[in-house]
């Protein structure tokens, strides 16, 4: 009896664990992200938290800001770049097979990688990303991406899109794999700074990212 108790134990702690969420920080001068790592995309959860744990983040750069699109970073070639240097093509020596399902709400995180013609499979970066800032969308352009993607949005998805906005584009192509769950004027900070060639902020945005 002991030793079925001592198991169940077991059982459960372990089930426990696997549903933990895990909350990273992400800190810029412009202000701080908290965002959580989604438990239905483990393969993209478990390497940034690798990565995070390694410290891979800390003094890299925003290097791709688009207004109404995205902000995009994870190229260790941004630590201590020239400003000359085009940025856009690091990581970290290995891809992610895609986990894509999530959807691309303001606020969502999303692996960045190679276009479709070299990489059919849209397998991730194994470091950069983007967050999305997007812009409010309305019900005929998710109908026509219903149409062309396939993708039935849900009634709550909709409002999601039309209230806080998005960037639907991108769905069912890119892994998104967490969401900003506070911050999110931030997001819009950062997409406003002014950018230079290839999209980069002139100044240098720099980050942070720790566990919570």
């Amino acid at each position: 009896m002991k030793k079925l108790i001592w198991l169940f134990s077991l059982i459960v702690l372990f089930t426990t664990c696997q549903k933990k969420e895990q909350h990273i920080l992400i800190e810029t001068e412009l202000g701080n992200m908290e965002v959580l790592l989604y438990n239905s995309t483990p393969k993209h959860r478990d390497n940034v938290i690798k990565l995070v744990k390694e410290g891979f983040y800390d003094g890299l750069l925003f290097h791709r800001v688009i207004q109404n699109f995205m902000i995009q970073g994870g190229d260790p070639d941004s630590r201590n770049a020239s400003p000359q240097q085009m940025l856009g093509q690091g990581g970290p020596g290995y891809t992610i097979d895609a986990e894509i399902g999530a959807h691309h709400f303001k606020g969502a995180l999303s692996a960045a990688r190679l276009p479709d013609q070299i990489n059919p499979d849209k397998q991730s970066s194994g470091s950069q990303f983007f967050i999305v800032q997007g812009y409010k969308v309305q019900d005929q352009e998710l109908d026509r991406w219903e149409q062309e993607k396939g993708i039935k949005y849900t009634p709550e998805q909709r409002k999601l899109y039309r209230e806080v906005g998005g960037y639907p584009f991108l769905d069912n192509d890119y892994t998104v794999f967490g969401e900003v769950v506070d911050g999110l004027d931030v997001i819009d900070k950062i997409a406003a700074v002014p950018v230079g060639a290839a999209d980069r902020p002139i100044k240098d945005l720099k980050m942070k990212i720790s566990l919570l």
